[in-house]
């Protein structure tokens, strides 16, 4: 990882690295807890310090999370924290707290508990077995005049076990249709709401979970937004995400390629070291390539996914991440051979970072959503029309 800047260089968010939320700050923040902290206390930490807040412009929780902040808030975490504890910051700064900011009564008590790092709200929209494919979860919610009950089961909910609150997604009614499905607010200690460890090794720190509901009854004020509309609003909010889950990746695949290059360069080999073999420097190349790709991919996308709530741009970056993560991921692992295999090495790295082409909508599920505008994307690759291009002066001779 990059050295510490000097403090008054100003931060990759344009922010001198005194000011809250730079890099140099949330190093500092970081600092005060130890490496095994969970996702819980960073969230806690960061609350405290008013950074939760701050991930949203002018406190617009409703408005969405910038998601420049939330990628250099899970770069810092990243640098020092586990990759579960890092991952657990990202789904819930993301949309599971705008989603929240639509409902009122409870969820209004909830969401300033939440800002002030003092609860975590766990997203519990997959189902046992459904996966990605939402429009075919079980969960249903039985609604009445004052009051709905609840019953179904989530699977491999991140901030389960740690969350004072979750977020439901469950169906009012059959079928697949957006406007079938609703967003409920269910504290975490209701009767009829077990809660227990994933069964991995994997992502420590990140307090995930699976989840049964069995007869949970809620009064009708925790219904989040309006009834319907738990697709449309999950939609508006899974693009921020998934843009600030690209720029992680970045940073991911960066970090990686960087100590492997670090590795290389001083691993005899023959007369030199390895990364004086052709073969290995353009694996490497191929990678770091990629790499900058999808970084040119979020800087292209990034007003589409924030400005237009595009959602097959958003799908875009979310496909991109996955197969770039999981390229780079590969590639570090080969080069580094067995020293990869050590204690937080990179093959770790690996085996959690493939999470990037599953969590939040599976690579082929979202490849599907881009193939839906085929020809308008296509149509967006046309160079301008002649008239449009700017010509230089011509030289006199």
């Amino acid at each position: 990882m990059p050295d510490r800047p000097p403090a008054t260089a100003p931060a990759r968010d344009g922010a001198p690295s005194s000011a809250p939320g730079s890099r140099g700050a949330l190093r500092r923040l970081f600092g005060g807890l130890p490496a095994t902290a969970s996702g819980r206390d960073l969230w806690a930490a960061l609350g405290e310090a008013g950074l939760i807040e701050w991930m949203y412009p002018d406190g617009a929780v409703a408005a969405g999370v910038a998601s420049e902040r939330l990628a250099h808030v899970l770069a810092a975490a990243g640098e020092r924290f586990s990759f579960g504890s890092t991952m657990s910051l990202c789904v819930q700064a993301a949309t599971t707290l705008p989603l929240l900011a639509g409902g009122s009564g409870p969820c209004e008590e909830a969401l300033r508990r939440a800002l002030a790092g003092q609860a975590v709200v766990a997203l519990a929209a997959t189902d046992t077995t459904a996966g990605s494919d939402l429009a075919s979860l079980r969960t249903e919610a039985r609604l009445g005049e004052r009051e709905a009950e609840l019953n179904g089961a989530k699977r491999w909910i991140n901030n389960a076990m740690a969350a004072e609150y979750l977020l439901v997604l469950a169906r009012h009614r059959p079928g697949p249709h957006f406007t079938n499905f609703t967003w409920f607010l269910v504290p975490a200690d209701a009767p009829g709401v077990t809660v227990r460890p994933s069964d991995t090794v994997l992502f420590d720190g990140s307090d995930t979970g699976d989840i049964d509901l069995d007869g949970v009854r809620l009064g009708n004020e925790h219904i989040i937004g309006r009834v319907g509309m738990g697709f449309a609003a999950f939609i508006r909010h899974i693009g921020p995400e998934r843009l600030a889950g690209a720029l992680w990746s970045v940073e991911l695949c960066r970090g990686a390629l960087d100590s492997t290059l670090r590795w290389l360069k001083n691993r005899p080999y023959g007369n030199g070291t390895l990364w004086d073999l052709e073969s290995v420097r353009q694996r490497f190349a191929k990678s770091l390539i990629a790499v900058h790709q999808l970084q040119g991919l979020c800087d292209r996308l990034r007003a589409r996914v924030v400005d237009g709530h595009d959602n097959t741009a958003a799908a875009m970056l979310k496909a991109a991440a996955g197969t770039t993560v999981n390229h780079v991921m590969e590639t570090c692992g080969q080069l580094q051979g067995s020293h990869g295999f050590s204690t937080g090495g990179v093959q770790q790295l690996r085996a959690q970072a493939a999470i990037f082409g599953i969590s939040g909508g599976a690579t082929e599920i979202v490849r599907s959503i881009v193939a839906e505008s085929a020809q308008e994307e296509l149509d967006r690759l046309r160079l301008p029309a002649e008239q449009d291009v700017p010509l230089s002066a011509p030289v006199a001779l």
